[in-house]
């Protein structure tokens, strides 16, 4: 199997340059050349993701130096379940994705990409950097599947005070081979300066880059996993595909989903559910692709204004009319946020993230025939107890604090400020390990 370049169809790369390299030369996102199908009979009696993520991957890793320990590696990474639990309302479930280390779903692919380099990695002769841009919860999941890990350097880039406390302290505890840098900036210019570090001749020379954003297929393809899982278990249980609705910020977790479709697998309709930065929805609408300046929001995580993976479902879908004929998508304000995390709680006791209460809002306002006739499953990206300072005054209740993440709270914090531009980050970066 070859990736190819979405910007440049004769750049490819085999499955682990991919995942080593992060972005394609030129700036571009690696996709499959050609795409494998795999309909629900080629999962057989899989139920687990571990055996479900060995079936859906091991077309992309053919030929390749990751093939063999793949099941390893997703055994490594995938020790930790993602139920589809029933909501007290017909024909409604809710994906659970916050059983992980972090808290949150970006430790699916953060843990299947840290396994993966740290195979690859092996008996490298310097180290490898890893820019990570962070709008809350990616940069947490990556700085814990890679901390201690050795040949591998971590630099966290998290937009200043506009992340979460908690999401904060899981961002800047680490030490070690993990730097945390806190960016005068939105999350967009974060994500700017990671690509802009990509592209600097003088940074590429002096280190060997990688990203764990969604950019990089190795933190993406992994999140198809439980998409897969997820809806082999609603047809075998229903005999309908599985309808998903995505808290969607840059695009990644929306692109696993509908890449897990394209294989093959039972998968209904997508509805992106976003705040209110509200590029996607207002392309749909449109036509007119016009990225802006993100605005924060309580739903941080999906505070993107200009949505990296937007280029592979262009890529995927090169008219506008088919990548509408593929998703749907609407934009959800703090007040309905508020609103959806109260009536979440009152009428069916669920305590939801921002972000899982903006895929609640989303479904709310889908038609009653189209919610009656379909099997949907809402996705919950995050523990709420990430959102303690947002949730307790809306509920009135006190939200248990799980394990992992209490032990992260009692880790002494450091980052460093630096100004939204190259230089400063480059400077950064020389100025310690990184």
């Amino acid at each position: 199997m070859r990736f190819r370049s979405t910007r440049d169809a004769a750049v490819t790369a085999g499955f682990s340059d991919a995942l080593s390299q992060g972005l394609a030369p030129g700036g571009g996102l690696y996709v499959p050349e050609v795409w494998p199908h795999l309909p629900t009979e080629a999962f057989g009696s899989a139920e687990d993701l571990v055996t479900v993520g060995a079936r859906l991957l091991a077309p992309f890793a053919e030929g390749d130096a990751l093939a063999d320990p793949l099941t390893d590696i997703l055994a490594e990474a995938f020790d930790f379940p993602a139920p589809v639990v029933a909501l007290p309302r017909e024909r409604l479930s809710i994906l659970e994705l916050f059983h992980g280390p972090t808290a949150a779903f970006k430790d699916f692919g953060a843990r299947f990409l840290a396994a993966s380099l740290g195979r690859l990695r092996r008996g490298a002769s310097r180290p490898l950097t890893i820019l990570v841009a962070t709008s809350g919860d990616t940069g947490g999941a990556v700085a814990a599947a890679f901390h201690g890990r050795p040949g591998v350097e971590v630099a966290v880039l998290f937009p200043k005070g506009l992340v979460s406390p908690t999401q904060q302290r899981q961002l800047t505890c680490w030490g070690g081979n993990i730097r945390s840098f806190a960016v005068r900036g939105t999350f967009d210019d974060c994500q700017r300066l990671v690509k802009q570090a990509f592209l600097d001749p003088g940074l590429r020379k002096e280190r060997e880059l990688s990203s764990a954003n969604s950019i990089n297929l190795g933190r993406l393809l992994p999140q198809a996993v439980y998409y897969a899982a997820a809806s082999l278990s609603i047809w075998r249980r229903h005999g309908e595909p599985a309808s998903f609705v995505i808290p969607s910020g840059n695009l990644g977790n929306s692109v696993a989903c509908i890449w897990a479709r394209k294989l093959g697998l039972p998968i209904g309709e997508v509805v992106l559910a976003h705040n209110a930065n509200r590029t996607v929805p207002d392309y749909l609408s449109t036509g007119r692709w016009h990225p802006r300046a993100s605005v924060a929001t309580l739903a941080s995580a999906m505070d993107v204004g200009d949505p990296s993976n937007m280029e592979r479902l262009r890529a995927l879908f090169p008219q506008l009319d088919d990548i509408r004929s593929a998703v749907s998508a609407c934009t959800v304000d703090d007040e309905a946020i508020r609103e959806r995390i109260r009536a979440g709680y009152r009428q069916m006791g669920q305590i939801w993230c921002p972000h899982t209460a903006t895929a609640a809002e989303a479904y709310e306002r889908l038609p009653g025939e189209r919610r009656a006739s379909g099997r949907w499953v809402l996705v919950s990206t995050a523990h709420p107890a990430k959102f303690r300072e947002i949730i307790e005054p809306l509920i009135g209740h006190e939200i248990p604090v799980p394990d992992s993440l209490a032990r992260l709270f009692a880790r002494p914090s450091a980052y460093r400020e630096i100004e939204a531009d190259l230089a400063s980050l480059t400077r950064a970066l020389r100025d310690g390990s990184a």
